[in-house]
């Protein structure tokens, strides 16, 4: 088994697009936009002979809490192997870059093995709670009878109530109407956003590969409500949406959604993510808000093992402190 610093994009992806669980975070393309931000992507692969069988993709994160990696659902690894060789050059990359620990949070069910050395984390990473509908050997008329009947409904009354979807022939230009709906849409929920250098980048490059769709719905001669969309490595994912609450009661989103989910079929793919809900019984979560929605389309829920931290040297403990402090006040 050797563990080495990744060259070839197609091999890269191909090697994630023959996995059950294909997260576009691990996507090279993914790499590039995390470039874009100032934050370095570091692509180990491991292999077994000539054979690849592993791979790992990184982020130095220079936080003032203590500058460290991330490891957005990776590891990747083929069937059961082990990570402990990845992990240990993990280890060596942060020492080099001065980080003083590593946060993984795999795409791995809930109750899978944590890696060796490594602690639950404070805070979570990613979304680690995924709502998806399986995509394999179904079709429209049975997605469409395992919703909830008032989603089913609502679908319909937005086609009734005049409203359209279209998918924007030029995503760069649109971006200002999405960032405009995007931050009403915080300001509304109150959360953390992306950046609007984030979304630019995201949609750039993940446009020139044919993998990203932009969705918007239209009423009286405006654009209520859109979406950006990742189709890579055989799955679709809902990653980021916005509205306005001038029109909150069109169901122009529920349209919107049911039109994505149509084209992920039409296209093949396996899966159609609607990225994060909140745990059940969980009220105050950053999720909370859209999981009512999310859920009535039907579908399945992904629970994933909680994000872990791998101590450096001993800094990490103060970033721990904080973090647990920061997480009692958030109170989730």
């Amino acid at each position: 088994m050797t563990i080495q610093e990744a060259q070839d994009q197609a091999q890269w992806d191909s090697f994630l697009s023959h996995q059950k669980y294909r997260p576009f975070m691990q996507s090279w393309t993914m790499g590039e936009v995390y470039r874009d931000i100032k934050e370095e992507p570091i692509r180990l692969e491991m292999r077994e002979g000539d054979q690849l069988v592993g791979i790992c993709q990184a982020l130095v994160i220079n936080a003032r809490r203590g500058k460290h990696l991330v490891v957005p659902y990776g590891p990747v690894v083929d069937g059961d192997r082990s990570t402990s060789e990845l992990i240990d050059a993990l280890k060596e990359k942060a020492r080099e870059h001065n980080c003083c620990f590593i946060r993984l949070s795999p795409f791995w069910k809930a109750g899978s093995k944590p890696i060796a050395g490594s602690q639950p984390a404070p805070l979570h990473l990613l979304a680690e709670h995924i709502w998806y509908i399986n995509l394999q050997n179904t079709t429209e008329e049975e997605i469409l009878k395992n919703m909830r009947k008032n989603t089913r409904n609502l679908i319909r009354r937005a086609g009734k109530d005049g409203v359209t979807i279209t998918k924007s022939s030029d995503p760069i230009k649109d971006l200002d109407t999405f960032i405009e709906l995007h931050e009403e849409t915080r300001k509304r929920h109150s959360f953390t956003p992306y950046t609007n250098t984030f979304f630019k980048s995201q949609v750039e490059h993940f446009l020139k590969r044919g993998e990203c769709t932009m969705y918007q719905a239209h009423y009286e001669g405006e654009v209520i409500a859109s979406s950006i969309h990742m189709h890579a490595l055989g799955e679709t994912s809902y990653h980021h949406g916005a509205s306005t609450h001038k029109h909150r009661k069109i169901p122009a989103s529920y349209l919107l959604q049911w039109t994505a989910i149509q084209d992920a079929l039409k296209r093949g793919d396996h899966m159609y993510s609607f990225w994060g809900i909140a745990p059940e019984g969980v009220k105050k979560h950053p999720f909370a808000g859209v999981t009512l929605f999310k859920r009535g389309f039907g579908g399945e829920l992904l629970e994933l093992t909680h994000c872990m931290d791998v101590p450096v040297n001993s800094r990490y403990y103060l970033t721990r402190a904080f973090e647990t402090f920061r997480k009692w006040r958030r109170g989730f």
